[in-house]
């Protein structure tokens, strides 16, 4: 199903739609502030290994990422967060960042990577967080497979190549080129293990 959500007011009854999807175990396409991302609901192993399959990786090696709503949300799915660090996440976040931190408990196993460090985005994209808002928990974040841009930009482009894959692609409009940068926070130094569409400074 190609599903069309207005960009800037999402309609709550289709974001309700999306979440009753999420909810069953279904897989989504959604836009965030960068590319496109294959999500699903982070409670739901079954799902996140059909997004793996998909992507042809081993769940227990992938290294995958969430999407959050807040900085609280943010907090509940990582070990405590220093002032300094928070100043950070705060001063980049909502934004085109991906931040590797320590993992909580609250992280489903399937989902940590073997250093137990988790991925998490906070996208500047009122789509994506109105689904996490009403879901009330973070969705997996996924990169698409394929090589040209436009797999990652049209949503009809991408209904047409993955609609038997997935189970609704949702079109919030054309779609940026460029991934997000990756922050490794798990050391008391930044690392930038990507350069994509945010500008990190430290």
């Amino acid at each position: 199903m190609l599903l069309q959500i207005h960009p800037e007011n999402p309609q709550a009854r289709l974001i309700e739609q999306v979440v009753q999807l999420l909810e069953d175990g279904g897989i989504i396409i959604y836009p965030t502030d960068t590319i496109y991302g294959l999500g699903c609901d982070i409670t739901k192993p079954k799902a996140v290994e059909r997004i793996c399959a998909i992507k042809g990786v081993d769940p227990g090696k992938a290294q995958l990422s969430f999407i959050c709503d807040s900085l609280t949300d943010l907090s509940t799915y990582t070990k405590s967060i220093s002032t300094p660090l928070y100043r950070v996440l705060k001063q980049y976040l909502p934004g085109p960042y991906t931040f590797i931190l320590p993992a909580s408990k609250q992280v489903p196993k399937l989902l940590k990577s073997r250093k137990d460090t988790i991925g998490l985005r906070i996208p500047d994209n009122n789509i994506a967080r109105a689904i996490i808002k009403r879901l009330g928990r973070p969705i997996l974040s996924a990169s698409l497979p394929g090589d040209m841009v436009e797999d990652y930009t049209d949503p009809e482009i991408m209904y047409e190549k993955f609609h038997k894959l997935v189970d609704v692609v949702i079109d919030g409009g054309i779609g940026n080129m460029v991934p997000s940068t990756v922050v490794d926070y798990t050391s008391d130094e930044p690392v930038i293990i990507r350069e994509g569409a945010g500008i990190f400074e430290g």
